[in-house]
């Protein structure tokens, strides 16, 4: 009995520690550069630089249809599937795109180039130049869904015109951590805002 205490108290710490170094391995991974240029309390408005991607497009716009299939897809790309076979550092966040055209794009770190990038040799991925965007961003914790992830859009979306915001087209899922980190989950939904015409 004793002896099973023991195994599970150790088993109980050891997920503990497991779980506190993704956590700060999360903090040390890059993330893409933005300025935040209005933090409204419940989300913020953010200008995101230009970013290089490695992008895939998705059969549909559902976030568990597609996630896994998405992720080992352009993930293969950093992981040595392209013509140097070269490692490339693992970015956070993973943009989803949920709009008219569902992908899934990792962000290359901001150490390349374009034509530093060797071209991926894997199926349905391309390197893509993504232009700055301004983009309206409300987080939230736990394991994401469909449904959670059409609750905050929906909410977003409410709190964006509250705030005299116009809602673009495109919106996106921002997944921050791996499916086996429990603790210390991030996850972000983010609409475009639609820019201004002057007629």
């Amino acid at each position: 009995m004793k002896r099973m205490i023991y195994v599970s108290a150790s088993l109980v710490i050891v997920f503990i520690l497991s779980q506190l170094i993704m956590s700060y391995s999360l903090n040390k991974i890059e993330n893409p550069s933005y300025i935040v240029l209005k933090d409204f309390g419940d989300f913020e408005v953010r200008l995101y630089d230009s970013m290089i991607m490695a992008n895939t497009p998705l059969s549909n716009n559902t976030y568990e249809q597609n996630a896994n299939e998405g992720f080992r897809r352009v993930a293969s790309y950093i992981f040595g599937q392209n013509e140097r076979e070269e490692k490339i550092a693992m970015t956070s966040p993973v943009f989803m795109e949920m709009g008219n055209s569902p992908s899934m794009s990792f962000v290359m770190p901001k150490q390349y180039n374009r034509q530093d990038l060797p071209d991926p040799t894997v199926r349905d991925v391309e390197l893509v130049t993504v232009k700055p965007m301004r983009l309206a961003v409300i987080s939230f914790s736990g394991y994401a869904n469909d449904e959670k992830i059409a609750a905050y859009r929906k909410k977003l979306m409410g709190l964006m015109i509250k705030n005299g915001i116009k809602p673009g087209n495109q919106h996106y899922f921002l997944g921050y951590n791996a499916p086996w980190q429990v603790i210390g989950r991030k996850n972000e939904v983010a609409i475009e805002i639609k820019e201004e015409t002057n007629n």
